[in-house]
């Protein structure tokens, strides 16, 4: 590779601090992903109801739309460092109690429902913190590089994470993966301690937190481009990022295929992801490309309105990975368009109206898509969620023509 590609391509790395948490993040992440897919594998084995795994993503998330908005102002309030030691630290205690009840075999579904809850409680102050410190971390100029970057540490894991949970399900059982899942946050919370800035960002306003919240939202809701990439991500994230619910489900339905079939098309969005999160770190020193943000928003909602016809394995590969493609890209450039040329004293809530809209939405399209394919079966999951987000968009894309004539010819 040229070598200037290559510094291209990894420019953030540059900054010590960000590399340390970066590093951390790859090792946690990775567990953090064994973690979902076996839990997700291990209730639809307990159940074998589409609806409770359904139930249980919407578990983790619930919180999400019930907090993140006021977590964000508290992330502008306080030094990011110490939340996201606070949290980390908070995964740690749940992976364990998740690895104790499963290797006494006492588990039960209502458990992991709690633990999920739990889970969703940190993750809502957790995700946005980790959004808005990456540029505290790299600056301003390696942003769009920060975040296309820490954008693949979750692709890297989504590949790699799945089919890791898949060998060791099949060779050792569930709980050794529980066990690597807790291990892995010791990696995180050591990157966090070695980090070292003299000057962290926070306002410790004595302003009230609903006025907070509301000047957060008034932002998003005035300024255009802002505003459309909310609602556009409102719409796909809802519809098209309900993988965890329905591959497994289409995986043994559809595919015939067990534990290492399902992870192995979880990696396979993994790998789309991947790929697209190095091209779109090599593509952030040309800035926003907003023209190829619309062609994937409505590009995977058109791929998976074509599942209906997939019913062959290697076929199906082939589809996740450009949904994997796809997905990555459009949440690429929804977080920059986001963050580019917002003040820093707004960071913190801004970027809890983002999390709000990627993940608090994830209850309404789990329980949609679990329910869906509990009646209609597993081959209508993916289908179902395209068709309707392509119905939901072409309104919101009409109501905003002028913004989207200006983003095509960018």
């Amino acid at each position: 590779m040229n070598w200037h590609v290559f510094s291209d391509t990894f420019s953030s790395l540059r900054s010590k601090n960000f590399r340390r948490f970066w590093i951390g993040q790859c090792i946690s992440v990775m567990g953090t992903w064994i973690q979902r897919t076996t839990q997700t594998w291990l209730v639809y084995q307990m159940t074998k109801s589409a609806f409770l795994v359904g139930l249980l993503a919407a578990a983790q998330f619930v919180p999400i739309m019930a907090l993140t908005l006021v977590a964000g102002t508290l992330i502008d309030r306080y030094p990011k460092r110490r939340i996201l030691l606070i949290t980390q630290a908070g995964f740690l205690v749940l992976g364990a109690i998740m690895t104790t009840i499963t290797y006494l075999k006492i588990v039960q579904y209502w458990q992991i429902l709690l633990i999920a809850l739990g889970y969703g409680i940190l993750q809502s102050f957790d995700t946005p913190t980790r959004q808005s410190y990456v540029i505290e971390l790299v600056g301003k100029k390696d942003l769009m590089n920060g975040i296309s970057l820490n954008s693949s540490i979750f692709n890297l894991a989504k590949i790699a994470g799945p089919s890791l949970a898949g060998i060791l399900m099949v060779a050792l059982g569930v709980a050794p993966c529980f066990l690597i899942d807790t291990l892995s946050y010791i990696a995180i919370i050591i990157g966090l301690l070695m980090i070292h800035q003299e000057h962290p960002v926070a306002s410790h306003t004595p302003r009230h937190i609903i006025a907070d919240v509301k000047e957060g939202l008034a932002y998003v809701v005035h300024h255009d481009n802002v505003k459309l990439s909310a609602e556009l991500m409102m719409i796909i994230c809802t519809l098209n990022f309900n993988n965890n619910v329905i591959i497994p489900i289409y995986a043994q339905e559809v595919l015939g295929r067990g534990a290492q079939g399902y992870a192995n098309l979880l990696s396979a969005t993994g790998i789309g992801s991947l790929i697209a999160a190095f091209l779109m770190s090599y593509l952030s020193r040309f800035g926003l490309r907003r023209d190829l943000y619309l062609m994937v928003a409505l590009g995977t909602a058109l791929v998976q309105s074509l599942m209906i016809f997939v019913r062959v394995y290697w076929l199906a590969m082939i589809f996740m990975v450009v949904i994997g493609f796809c997905n990555m890209v459009f949440l690429n450039q929804s977080n920059a368009a986001f963050q580019f040329s917002i003040p820093n004293e707004l960071r913190g809530r801004i970027m809890s109206v983002y999390v709000l809209l990627n993940q608090g939405s994830t209850p309404i399209g789990s329980l949609y898509s679990g329910g869906l394919m509990d009646v209609a079966g597993g081959l209508w999951g993916f289908p179902a969620c395209g068709l309707l987000a392509l119905v939901l968009a072409v309104p919101v894309l009409l109501s905003h023509q002028r913004t989207v004539k200006q983003w095509l010819n960018t």
